[in-house]
């Protein structure tokens, strides 16, 4: 599903830094896999260049198949609004609109389905995430679990084959990294998707499925 060779990351500025180091992985369907390392590691950098979002990169980067460096931006943008789920520390949710609305704007944008299907589809999502009851609520009425996983409701809403999390559970209380921890892995074990977080939290990386971790750019360990 996820595949790099010979990846490298440098940031220019009045002196180059060498973020990625000749990282070589390859991440398989329907895994669920933690990157960790200490901070300034490459981590979340490594993360971003995975998921399109930053595509100022030297090497090869895979994804479902695709070569990225094949792609122009246009291309990108379609595979990422198709494939592509992401899911953040900070939910990023629009306070004004309600918590179907917002689960609602990434098929909007996809155009694939017509309104009244991706508010159906909007309506499956938040029911097998508990929040079939918040549906009408603005989410700035929702409590921070429950904003989270409106952000998971809404990273679903296109069935991407790839979830993306940068510290999903960083700004949540134990009992809620461990239900969103629980819906990520029932969503790689029942669903087949990929799931691919970046975490501090050494309980959720010890029960990833795999752990890829990073020192000064370079994978130590996968």
């Amino acid at each position: 599903m996820i595949s790099t060779r010979r990846l490298n990351k440098y940031y220019k500025g009045a002196e180059q830094f060498h973020a990625l180091k000749d990282v070589a992985i390859d991440i398989g369907k329907g895994e669920f896999v933690a990157i960790t390392g200490q901070s300034g590691s490459g981590k979340s950098t490594l993360l971003y260049v995975l998921s399109t979002l930053d595509t100022d990169y030297e090497g090869d980067i895979r994804i479902n198949g695709n070569l990225l460096k094949d792609m122009n931006s246009n291309q990108l943008s379609a595979l990422r609004n198709r494939d592509i789920g992401f899911v953040f520390q900070f939910h990023y949710l629009l306070p004004e609109f309600s918590v179907l609305e917002n689960v609602c704007l990434p098929a909007m944008k996809l155009k694939q389905y017509t309104p009244a299907q991706i508010r159906e589809r909007a309506a499956e999502k938040l029911s097998l995430l508990g929040l079939k009851d918040q549906i009408t609520k603005k989410a700035s009425q929702l409590s921070g679990g429950q904003q989270q996983r409106v952000a998971i409701a809404r990273a679903l809403i296109n069935d991407p084959v790839i979830i993306f999390g940068d510290e999903p559970t960083g700004n949540l209380d134990s009992a809620n990294a461990k239900m969103v921890f629980d819906i990520f892995k029932e969503l790689s074990l029942a669903h087949k998707q990929t799931i691919v977080i970046v975490t501090h939290d050494p309980e959720i990386a010890n029960k990833a499925d795999r752990t890829i971790s990073l020192r000064d750019g370079i994978v130590v360990s996968c």
